[in-house]
C-alpha cells in the first residue's frame, strides 16, 4: 500500500505547484499550523486556515506590476493602468506610445514602493497571469473566471491568488510560535503595543527601522508629499509579522477574497494615510471596497502553495503514520 500511495501523493503534489517562474518573482513566506483556531471578533471569526500555504513577504510593487503590464497591456483594453499612477506623485509607473503599443517605465526611487490605484479585478487578473505561466498569460480565466468582481471563486487548482481574508488575517496577526491555538496579536508587528510611526529618506526608504515601526500618519514624508508610500520592507526584519511578512500594516491597504456586501470586497492593513493605530489592528474591517475602485491607498499581495520541501515533508508524514499503522 506505502509503495503506491506515496508515488500517487507525489504526483498530486506536483500537479499542484506553480508554472515556471517568469520575470516576475517573490520572496515567500511559508505559513504552517495547519488547523490553527481563528480569532473572535465583532464581525466574525478570522484567521483558522486548515492548510499551509506561502504568502508574498512584501506587497507587490511597481517594478513587478510593470512587467505585467509590458507583457499584457500594449492595448490595455482591461484598463490595468491608471492614468493616477503616473499623475500622482505617489503613483510609480509611467506609460507612453499609442494604443496598440503602449509601455511602461517605474519612476525615479518607486520600482520597489508598493503599487497602488490597483481594483480588485487588477489584482485578480495579474494572478491570472501568474497562474498561467506569465508572458502571454492569459489574464481572465485561471486562478479565476472574471465575472462582476463579486462572483468570482477561486478555482480548485489555482497556483497563485488573492489571500483570502483568513489567510491574510493569519500570516499578519496569528502566533506563529503558538501553533494551532487561537492566539493572535493586535497588530501585524507581533506585538500589541501600538506601532511607531514611520519616516522617510529622500528615496523612500524608512528612516527609522526598528521594532514594530509601521508607515501610517502621513509620516513618511518624501517627494514633496506629507506621507507617502515607503519601500517595501523597509521597517527590518523587527517589524514584520510573526509568519515572517512586511507591511501587513500600512503602506497600502492591501485587497483580500471576501466578500463583505453586496457591493464590497475585503480590505485590510491600514495605510500610510491611516490617520489612527486604531486602523491596523485585528478589530478593523473596512466596508467600502468597491471591486472596480482605486486609490493611492490600495495595493496587494499574493499567494501560492507550499515550496517542494513543505509538500514532501506532507508526504512523508503521511506515509511515515501508515507505516506505524501496519507495524
Amino acid at each position: 500500500m506505502i509503495r503506491t500511495l506515496i508515488p500517487s501523493l507525489l504526483l498530486a503534489a506536483a500537479a499542484a505547484l506553480p508554472a515556471a517562474a517568469g520575470p516576475v518573482s517573490f520572496d515567500w513566506a511559508l505559513v504552517d499550523n495547519a488547523g490553527n483556531a481563528g480569532d473572535p471578533q465583532p464581525q466574525g471569526t478570522f484567521g483558522a486556515v486548515g492548510y499551509a500555504y506561502r504568502i508574498s513577504k512584501h506587497e507587490v510593487t511597481n517594478a513587478q506590476y510593470v512587467e505585467f503590464l509590458n507583457a499584457v497591456a500594449a492595448a490595455d483594453g482591461f484598463a490595468l493602468y491608471s492614468t493616477f499612477m503616473g499623475s500622482d506623485a505617489r503613483g510609480g509607473i509611467t506609460r507612453s506610445g499609442a494604443p496598440g503599443s503602449y509601455s511602461y517605465a517605474t519612476k525615479p526611487n518607486m520600482d520597489n514602493k508598493p503599487v497602488n490605484y490597483v481594483s480588485f479585478f487588477d489584482a485578480m487578473r495579474f494572478t491570472n497571469w501568474l497562474h498561467n505561466g506569465q508572458g502571454a498569460g492569459d489574464t481572465e480565466t485561471g486562478a479565476y473566471t472574471i465575472g462582476n468582481g463579486l462572483d468570482e471563486v477561486r478555482s480548485a487548482s489555482a497556483k497563485f491568488w488573492i489571500p483570502s481574508e483568513d489567510e491574510w488575517y493569519k500570516a499578519a496577526y496569528h502566533d506563529a510560535t503558538a501553533g494551532t491555538a487561537g492566539v493572535y496579536f493586535d497588530y501585524a508587528t507581533g506585538s500589541d503595543s501600538v506601532p511607531t510611526v514611520a519616516t522617510a529618506n529622500s528615496v523612500g526608504d524608512i528612516s527609522n527601522p526598528g521594532v514594530g515601526v509601521v508607515n501610517y500618519e502621513d509620516g513618511a514624508y518624501w517627494n514633496g508629499q506629507d506621507g507617502n508610500v515607503t519601500t517595501v520592507g523597509s521597517a527590518g526584519i523587527a517589524s514584520a509579522s510573526p509568519y515572517g511578512t512586511f507591511d501587513q500594516n500600512g503602506n497600502v491597504f492591501e485587497w483580500n477574497e471576501a466578500v463583505i456586501s453586496s457591493s464590497s470586497r475585503g480590505l485590510r492593513g491600514g495605510s500610510w494615510s491611516s490617520r489612527s493605530w486604531s486602523r491596523l489592528r485585528t478589530i478593523f474591517r473596512p466596508s467600502s471596497g468597491r471591486p472596480a475602485g482605486e486609490g493611492n491607498d490600495v495595493g496587494f499581495r499574493v499567494a501560492t502553495v507550499p515550496e517542494p520541501s513543505s509538500l514532501l515533508m506532507v508526504v512523508l508524514a503521511a506515509g511515515g503514520f501508515l507505516v506505524r499503522k501496519r507495524a
